[in-house]
Parts: C-alpha cells; sequence; structure tokens
C-alpha cells in the first residue's frame, strides 16, 4: 500500500484524459473505502475554465461519474509542489512537469508505468493518446486504458 494524501494528474488541455482519471479515480477511492487522498487534475497547456468536453461528460456519466461541474485548470508550480503523486497522460506531460518543477521528476510518473516493474511490456505504448476532435468510439477506448489503469492505482494506494 502506497501511502499519498494528493494525487495530481495532467495531461495536455485538462478537457479529456485527465478528467477521466481524476474522476474514476475518486469513484473507486470511494467505492473502496479509501478516504484521505484528494485527487485533481490540471493541463500543461494553462487552460482555465473549460467544460470538459461533451464526449468525455458522456464516457464517464455511462461509468456512474457525474464531472458536469468540471472546469480546467493549468498545471501551476504550486499544484506540483504539493501533490505527492503525478500522474501523466503522456511522455510530454512527464517532462513539462519536471521542466517547470524539477524536483517533482522523482514523484512524477506516466500512468502506465506507475506501480509496474521497469521491464513490464506495453502492447499498445506507455501513453494514453488524447481523442480530443476523434469519435465518440475513441473516447470510449481512452476511457477504458485509463479506467484500467487507475482501477489498479486504487487498489495500490
Amino acid at each position: 500500500m502506497i501511502k499519498v494524501k494528493k494525487i495530481l494528474f495532467v495531461c495536455t488541455g485538462n478537457s479529456c484524459r485527465s478528467v477521466m482519471a481524476e474522476g474514476l479515480l475518486k469513484k473507486y477511492l470511494k467505492e473502496l473505502g479509501k478516504s484521505g487522498i484528494e485527487v485533481t487534475s490540471a493541463g500543461i497547456k494553462g487552460l482555465e475554465g473549460l467544460p470538459p468536453t461533451e464526449e468525455t461528460i458522456n464516457v464517464l456519466k455511462a461509468e456512474g461519474v457525474v464531472m458536469d461541474d468540471f472546469r480546467s485548470r493549468g498545471v501551476t508550480a504550486e499544484m506540483i509542489v504539493k501533490a505527492d503523486l503525478i500522474l501523466a497522460m503522456e511522455d510530454l506531460h512527464k517532462v513539462e512537469v519536471s521542466r517547470r518543477v524539477p524536483e517533482a521528476s522523482g514523484k512524477t510518473f506516466l500512468l502506465k508505468e506507475f506501480g509496474k516493474p521497469d521491464n513490464e511490456n506495453h502492447e499498445e505504448g506507455i501513453g494514453i493518446p488524447d481523442p480530443i476532435g476523434r469519435p465518440v468510439e475513441f473516447y470510449k477506448y481512452v476511457l477504458n486504458l485509463i479506467k484500467k489503469e487507475v482501477r489498479r492505482i486504487a487498489e495500490l494506494l
């Protein structure tokens, strides 16, 4: 069991992937009866106040997760410093977090890497692809990738 109090998910615009991860992890932690863990998300592009995409809202609702009131946030140095664990969707997000706050590199991981052996085979790659502008079927595919990883991580916490 890993002891963390603040988890930050990071993607590009904070309107799809990191929103999915945040909503799903909150759901799984509640289902597992795990409390005292703050889960947030942000994007490296610094977009503020935008709702998630309609596709994101809909695929999450199908999972019983309501994120209608969510609004995007740009990742800040303060968020990075305060987080105990930062989970990025793609390598470029991980690199950007470490560029902004170099001492955060030890607590920043790709979502698919965290808590797994270094030599584990990732058949579909280690990044979570961006669904923005893609058909709803691709959003469902991305949600399923995130769901698998977030459920695994919820059990580790």
